[in-house]
């Protein structure tokens, strides 16, 4: 991370990132799923405090978001909302790499973050069990729905994302 970053934060943002990445990449089902854990991988790396790494390491991270902003552009015109939060996030890494002085980005970014955090938290939020679910079609053990017939609860790809979230929240708080 950038500046004077406290390193205690700055590495507890690299455990977050770092586990939400991995979970998606190893249990994500689908291309969006593997996005998002190649995506947890790279917060983390950049939560690293600049102190304990290379010269250059952000700025080289930097030019790896901007490629990865092209490619969320790229994914975007074949539609899908998803793809536009990935560009936000590929371009707020950029941000955080090359222009962290820029206040009113960084405020922009912080609202963007706080309505997709909680949104995604009330997203978590369970309701009303489907009847096919509770009655065993795509339901686990005592009706939990479960993703896609995985076995997992539908509410982990979910949680991943809004810890990924909030991970970004932070960095761009501590930046």
């Amino acid at each position: 991370m950038h500046h004077s970053a406290p390193p205690l934060p700055s590495w507890l943002l690299v455990l977050l990132c770092a586990a939400s990445g991995a979970y998606c990449l190893l249990r994500g089902r689908g291309p969006a799923d593997r996005a998002d854990g190649v995506m947890g991988l790279g917060m983390a790396a950049m939560a690293v405090p600049q102190a304990a790494g290379v010269r250059g390491f952000h700025l080289a991270l930097g030019a790896v978001f901007c490629v990865a902003s092209v490619h969320a552009l790229w994914q975007l015109r074949a539609g899908g909302r998803h793809h536009a939060h990935h560009l936000v996030g590929s371009l707020a890494m950029v941000h955080m790499a090359f222009s962290p002085g820029a206040r009113v980005l960084t405020g922009a970014l912080l609202l963007y973050y706080t309505a997709y955090v909680l949104l995604s938290g009330v997203r978590l939020v369970p309701g009303p069990a489907p009847a096919a679910a509770v009655a065993g079609a795509g339901g686990g053990a005592g009706g939990t729905a479960v993703a896609g017939g995985t076995g997992e609860p539908a509410g982990l790809t979910r949680a991943c994302r809004l810890a990924m979230g909030m991970g970004m929240f932070a960095m761009l708080l501590l930046q």
